[in-house]
């Protein structure tokens, strides 16, 4: 094989991150994505496009959060491995969005799984594969189940408490890192940041409770840079078994489209089997997957 060229683009130069087949319908995934170029990367051998990479961050961030666009030809894992490798930022994690049906798919299935063997050359190891929803107004709101009473709460003290409460017992594979690396405390304050992070009003964030007072859970409406999305349902332990996660995202539902939302987005490990049973009776399609990896150092729980 012949030497590989990496390239860093800028505005100039972005065009040339499109010059790859899109087996994986990156492109349609990441329409309302917004990338800088100069975070974009191109592997080229003979002067043909054999990876891409694309790091992303909000607009204020300095270094990039995230690589959420990998692309390698087939046979190329080790130019695709050596892309990220040599990239002057390492962020911890890569979201790998393929076709919902891409286990049935001969073709996906052997792109997906050259993709995954690049970021495990570069280091990376899987975490957790999760379902991504697409509520839209054809899917019908779901009707409120009526058992909660819903309310904002000013207080962050208040939210911090319910999200250790939470996390203290939880299936979720990211907050699962999280308290391994530094406990319930931190999992509960990336929680925090997340909410505050999202440009959405702080004052859609609610806490809900029994007809009696006592504290159920809490779900955040939100926008992401991308629009409307689900963006957190929990129950403490204490009230779970009874169903309750299915009334908050009800409620997250209903309330976001009352706001004029045209589509939600929404996210849960396909392993957290109980929420990933309300996403389809609340009548959200799974429109794609997603594998999340983090970087080998960075992976203490799954």
């Amino acid at each position: 094989m012949t030497d590989l060229v990496m390239r860093t683009l800028d505005a100039n130069s972005a065009h040339l991150f499109h010059t790859m087949p899109d087996p994986l319908a990156l492109a349609e995934k990441h329409r309302r994505t917004t990338f800088r170029p100069e975070w974009q990367r191109i592997a080229l051998r003979d002067g043909r496009t054999v990876a891409r990479a694309a790091w992303w961050g909000r607009a204020e961030d300095t270094e990039p959060l995230l690589i959420n666009w990998l692309d390698v030809a087939e046979g190329e894992e080790a130019a695709g491995a050596e892309l990220l490798r040599t990239a002057p930022w390492r962020p911890d994690e890569i979201d790998l969005d393929l076709p919902a049906d891409w286990r049935a798919d001969a073709r996906l299935r052997a792109a997906a799984e050259t993709r995954v063997a690049a970021a495990r050359l570069a280091g990376y190891a899987p975490l957790v594969e999760r379902f991504l929803y697409r509520w839209t107004p054809d899917c019908a709101l779901p009707e409120r189940p009526g058992r909660l009473v819903f309310t904002p709460e000013p207080d962050d003290a208040v939210f911090l408490d319910l999200l250790r409460r939470i996390h203290s017992v939880t299936l979720d594979a990211h907050a699962r890192r999280a308290i391994a690396q530094g406990g319930v405390e931190q999992a509960a304050q990336e929680e925090l940041d997340i909410f505050h992070w999202m440009p959405s009003p702080r004052s859609w964030w609610q806490i809900a409770r029994t007809g009696a007072g006592d504290p159920v859970g809490i779900h955040i409406p939100a926008r992401n840079p991308s629009g409307p999305c689900v963006g957190f349902i929990g129950v403490v332990p204490e009230h779970r078994g009874h169903g309750y996660a299915y009334d908050l995202l009800v409620e997250c539902t209903r309330f976001l489209a009352e706001e004029g939302a045209e589509f939600i987005a929404a996210a849960t490990d396909r392993s957290n089997f109980p929420m990933a049973a309300h996403f389809t009776r609340a009548g959200y399609p799974v429109v794609r997957e997603r594998v999340n990896f983090w970087a080998e150092g960075a992976v203490s729980a799954g």
